[in-house]
């Protein structure tokens, strides 16, 4: 993980000193709400439907469990007992008072974390793939990259206020984990037949109202040049992107607008910021910065670069063989392995974590994974440095801790935002739905015959819950102020298993509160009936496309029945 140096440090406690007194002015009266409100998005306070919410930055997913242990104490003392893990590998309070939002900006500081940058329009998180520095498949580890552009983009005062906010994923895998099609810019680190380290940059991608995928605007650039070739891509958004329109705003509307000119656009840009700017060239990364950043990306004290002795339990049964399956994953390291810690279990949101169970994972972290977790793309935490000796001993501690559902991949490790219940962006409530798919497929044998399926709910288009990137998707609606969903299928975010990035398709109408789980259902049968022997679900889609579905779907109709 990354080391925070005294400069970091004291970074983070001056904008937590810097928020306090605008805070305080604020409450006196002698700073207006209009004038506040930059200031509070770009250090991640919102208002919402309730009270206050705080985005927290967890960058490129890496924690560490002193700040999962701050994050518990923050849940406890100023929030009321829990957090919330989301798509983008930030952790979330819904009720903090105001008040005290500038204590806890102190709070974080104190384990090295903060909000800045997590709202606003500006450039966001820096997201990655969980299995980062780990994966088998991995080319080059993505994670030190992903730190210099944190450290780039923080505050950079020619983006502080962009036409829209924009977003950077990065991943070095041959697996894209990261989804980083669905993203304003996407970076796959490669290497050259030579040897040589560079990126594949995609540009103008994202969810929203109009579902666009990155184009690729460069096949291979040397990692040197990485910064510069960013900021020529967000100045020219920065000029011609438009102000004048919130839903036509994201750069993936200039792109698809503009085309070749945009891409000519950006390579001008690009030569003009190294030849004519003042000192351009010195944006370009020395190996010398680069391996300072990388000294923090080296093995755990007690882990060496050839592994341990193989241990896995291949006499394994029963509960123990089932989260085996779903819930290890491969290692780059012989003898280790990653190990996710479900946080989808009945009773509780995609994604909601408590105080006691942070603590219980952060001390689950510190046992068995150097202290070290990562927050996961669909909202679990991920053990990155577990040796396979102690797969047993990690499978009891997390299923006291519960931890130990073993659904990853399957129906009930779905995505949800937190929706109409505490957004005030929300159309409709995306956690009652979520509660009613959990409890009807809870049965693990059924969800093991159903096999991999991505389901993504999202309470309104700004699609935080990834709707179109689902196998099957979820969007609430607002007609005449009631909750309505449209349902759609075969969406991909890029991975394997998904195939290339794409949105899924509306398969009609929409559908009431009270139909959505039934249609859900409906269309999970209709895949049981028509699949081919060892078939998922999206190679189904795939197949057969949505026609077959929408009959069956529509046929679960009670209050929407008259419509159609």
């Amino acid at each position: 993980m990354y080391q925070y140096t005294e400069f970091d440090r004291h970074f983070v406690h001056q904008r937590a000193a810097q928020y306090r007194d605008q805070l305080e002015r604020n409450l006196a009266g002698k700073l207006g709400d209009e004038e506040f409100r930059p200031l509070r998005l770009q250090n991640g306070w919102y208002v919402q439907r309730h009270a206050p919410m705080l985005r927290i930055a967890v960058p490129y997913g890496e924690i560490h469990s002193r700040q999962l242990r701050q994050l518990a104490l923050i849940a406890r003392e100023y929030d009321r007992g829990y957090g919330h893990f989301t798509t983008r590998q930030n952790l979330q309070f819904n009720w903090i008072p105001l008040v005290q939002s500038a204590d806890v900006m102190e709070r974080l500081a104190e384990v090295d974390m903060h909000g800045i940058q997590t709202s606003g329009n500006c450039i966001r998180n820096i997201t990655s793939d969980a299995l980062a520095g780990i994966a088998p498949d991995e080319a080059v580890d993505p994670r030190p990259y992903c730190e210099v552009l944190r450290q780039w983009s923080t505050l950079h005062p020619e983006f502080a206020f962009l036409p829209r906010k924009f977003k950077i994923a990065v991943t070095g895998a041959a697996e894209d984990r990261a989804a980083i099609g669905w993203h304003d810019i996407g970076l796959h680190l490669k290497k050259s037949a030579a040897g040589e380290i560079g990126f594949t940059v995609l540009v103008g991608g994202g969810m929203g109202r109009t579902p666009i995928i990155g184009s690729l605007i460069r096949d291979f650039l040397p990692w040197q040049q990485i910064l510069v070739y960013i900021e020529a891509i967000v100045r020219v958004y920065n000029r011609y992107g438009r102000r004048d329109n919130a839903y036509k705003a994201r750069i993936k509307i200039l792109v698809k607008a503009e085309g070749q000119k945009f891409f000519d656009a950006v390579e001008e840009e690009f030569r003009h910021i190294l030849n004519d700017d003042l000192d351009g060239a010195a944006h370009l990364i020395p190996l010398s910065e680069l391996e300072r950043v990388k000294a923090s990306f080296v093995l755990p004290k007690g882990i060496a670069e050839t592994g341990a002795a193989s241990a896995w339990p291949a006499d394994a049964k029963g509960a123990f063989a089932r989260w085996l399956q779903r819930n290890v994953h491969g290692h780059r390291l012989p003898g280790y392995r990653a190990v996710t810690l479900s946080l989808k279990r009945a009773g509780q949101a995609p994604g909601d974590v408590t105080a006691e169970q942070m603590e219980s994972a952060a001390a689950i972290a510190e046992r068995f994974s150097h202290g070290e977790l990562r927050v996961t793309h669909d909202q679990n935490l991920l053990l990155p440095w577990v040796r396979e000796s102690d797969l047993a001993a990690l499978w009891q501690a997390a299923k006291d801790a519960s931890f130990a559902t073993p659904n990853i991949g399957l129906l009930t490790d779905m995505i949800a935002c937190p929706g109409g219940d505490f957004c005030g962006l929300a159309n409709a409530r995306s956690l009652p739905l979520a509660a009613e798919i959990n409890e009807r497929f809870a049965d693990l044998d059924e969800q093991d015959d159903i096999g991999d399926i991505d389901l993504h709910i999202s309470g309104c288009i700004n699609s935080c819950g990834h709707h179109h990137s689902g196998h099957i998707g979820i969007l609430g609606v607002d007609k005449d102020g009631k909750e309505w969903y449209q349902v759609s299928l075969g969406g991909s975010d890029g991975s394997t298993l998904s195939g290339a990035s794409v949105p899924g398709k509306v398969i009609g109408p929409s559908f009431a509160a009270d139909e959505v789980a039934d249609a859900v259902e409906a269309v999970i049968e209709t895949y049981k009936a028509q699949r081919a022997a060892n078939e998922r679900f999206i190679d189904t889609v795939r197949r057969i496309g949505i026609e077959p579905f929408k009959a069956p779907a529509n046929a679960v109709r009670r209050s929407t029945a008259q419509a159609h």
